[in-house]
C-alpha cells in the first residue's frame, strides 16, 4: 500500500473541503486527469493504480493526526474535525482506464468529498510510474542539501509544495528532513499535513484554482474572483489570507481585488506568467490602495528553482515581502524526469438537481488554459481578454 496516512495530503485540500461543506454542501463536481508531458505509461498501470485507490478506503484520521490538526489548524472548528474523523475515501468516485500507453482518470461526486482526491491521486500516479519503470532515486539528500544551503544563503523564506508530483513518499520525507537540517532559519514548512506533523513544522496552504473555477461556473466569470474571495472570508474571517491571483488572469484579479481585500488579505500568490512583472504590479497596486507593500506578501509558486528565486529576490529588493512555495524541484529531483501531470475540475453544479456547467481556468500562461475550448473562448470574450 503506497499511501498509508490520511493526512498525506496538502493542507489546501482540507481548508477548501471545510469551506465547501459549510457553504456548498450539495455541490457536485467532475475532475479529469491531464497528462501535460504526454508520458508513456507501462502496460497494466491502470489496474495497479486502481488497486492502490481501492486500498485508500482503509485510511482514516488517527488520534495523532487529530491532535495535530486541532492544535495547528486553529481555524478549523470541532464540527469539521469530527467530519474528518468519520471520513472515508470512496473508490467508486474514481474511474481509471488505460488504452495502450495512455491512462484516463476521472472523479465525480459531492465536491466536499471529491476535493480530497486530487493530490493523493497525482502522487500515486507519480510514485507508481517510477516503481513500474524500475527507476530508483539517486543523490536525494545530497541534492536537497545543496539547495537548502543556497536558499539559506539567499535568505529566501520557502516552503515545500511538492506532494502532488513527488518521486515517492520516502524521497519526500528524506528531502524535508534534509531541508530542516541545512536550512534551519529559512525553511518555513510544508503543504503536506502528515509530514508537517512528523517533523513538527508548520503546514501551509490556503485555496486552489478550483475554488475560483467553481464560482466562475456557478456565478459568472466577471464576478468569480470577488465572489470566491468573499466566500472565503465568510468562512475564515481573515485567517488563511493568501489570495490566488491567476485563475482568470492577473489583470482580471486586480480589477476585482478591492481595498477591502487589499487590507484584509495578508498577500497574494503568483502561479503563472512573468514573476517580475507580477511583483511590480503588486507593489503598484498596494501603493494605489494606500497600503505599504512591505506589509504584504507575495507567495511565488510557479516552477521555481534556486536560479529563479535569486532573480526574483534581486528584482524585488525588499519592496514587498517575498516567500516561495517550491514543488517538484525539491520533492522530485532524484535523477529521473518529473511527470508533468495535473488533475483539474471540468464541471460543476451547485445543487443535486441542477445541470452540470463547464469550468474554466485561464492563468497568465495560455499554455495552462484548462477547459472546453468553446467555454474558454466564451470566458475570454466575457472578460474582454484577447486570446494570444
Amino acid at each position: 500500500m503506497i499511501l498509508q496516512h490520511f493526512t498525506d495530503n496538502d493542507l489546501y485540500k482540507f481548508t477548501t473541503m471545510n469551506a465547501i461543506q459549510k457553504l456548498y454542501p450539495e455541490a457536485q463536481v467532475r475532475y479529469s486527469f491531464i497528462n501535460r508531458g504526454e508520458n508513456v505509461f507501462p502496460d497494466g498501470f491502470a489496474k495497479i493504480l486502481s488497486e492502490e485507490v481501492n486500498k485508500m478506503a482503509e485510511l482514516s484520521l488517527s488520534k495523532e493526526e487529530e491532535k495535530f490538526i486541532t492544535e495547528k489548524c486553529y481555524y478549523f472548528d470541532r464540527v469539521f474535525i469530527d467530519l474528518l474523523k468519520g471520513f472515508r475515501y470512496n473508490p467508486e468516485e474514481v474511474s481509471i482506464k488505460q488504452k495502450g500507453s495512455r491512462i484516463s482518470i476521472t472523479v465525480e461526486g459531492y465536491w466536499y468529498r471529491t476535493v480530497l482526491w486530487e493530490v493523493p491521486l497525482l502522487s500515486l500516479v507519480s510514485e507508481l510510474y517510477y516503481k513500474m519503470k524500475g527507476i530508483e532515486p539517486i543523490e536525494v539528500e545530497e541534492r536537497a542539501m545543496i539547495k537548502a544551503t543556497e536558499l539559506e544563503e539567499l535568505k529566501a523564506e520557502y516552503s515545500d509544495f511538492g506532494t502532488r508530483r513527488r518521486f515517492s513518499f520516502d524521497v519526500h520525507k528524506r528531502v524535508i528532513s534534509t531541508l530542516i537540517k541545512y536550512s534551519p532559519e529559512y525553511f518555513k514548512g510544508t503543504s503536506n499535513v502528515f509530514l508537517a506533523m512528523k517533523n513538527n513544522i508548520f503546514p501551509h496552504g490556503t485555496h486552489p484554482h478550483e475554488w475560483f473555477m467553481f464560482h466562475g461556473a456557478e456565478y459568472g466569470y466577471r464576478y468569480a474572483n470577488t465572489k470566491a474571495l468573499n466566500a472565503w472570508v465568510d468562512v475564515y474571517k481573515g485567517y488563511l489570507g493568501t489570495a490566488l491571483s491567476d485563475t482568470y488572469t492577473t489583470g482580471n484579479f486586480f480589477s476585482g481585488f478591492s481595498t477591502f481585500h487589499a487590507k484584509l488579505f495578508d498577500g497574494i500568490r503568483h502561479d503563472s506568467g512573468d514573476p517580475l512583472l507580477f511583483a511590480d504590479r503588486a507593489v503598484a497596486y498596494y501603493q494605489s490602495k494606500r497600503t505599504d507593500p512591505a506589509s504584504k506578501t507575495i507567495v511565488f509558486s510557479d516552477a521555481l528553482d534556486v536560479k529563479k528565486i535569486r532573480i526574483i529576490r534581486k528584482h524585488i529588493n525588499g519592496r514587498i515581502h517575498d516567500v516561495y512555495g517550491i514543488g517538484t524541484f525539491l520533492s522530485n529531483d532524484a535523477g529521473a524526469r518529473p511527470l508533468n501531470i495535473v488533475i483539474k475540475m471540468t464541471q460543476s453544479k451547485l445543487r443535486v438537481n441542477d445541470a452540470f456547467h463547464p469550468t474554466v481556468k485561464l492563468s497568465d500562461d495560455p499554455h495552462k488554459y484548462v477547459g472546453d475550448k468553446s467555454e474558454i473562448a466564451l470566458c475570454l470574450r466575457i472578460l474582454g481578454i484577447q486570446q494570444l
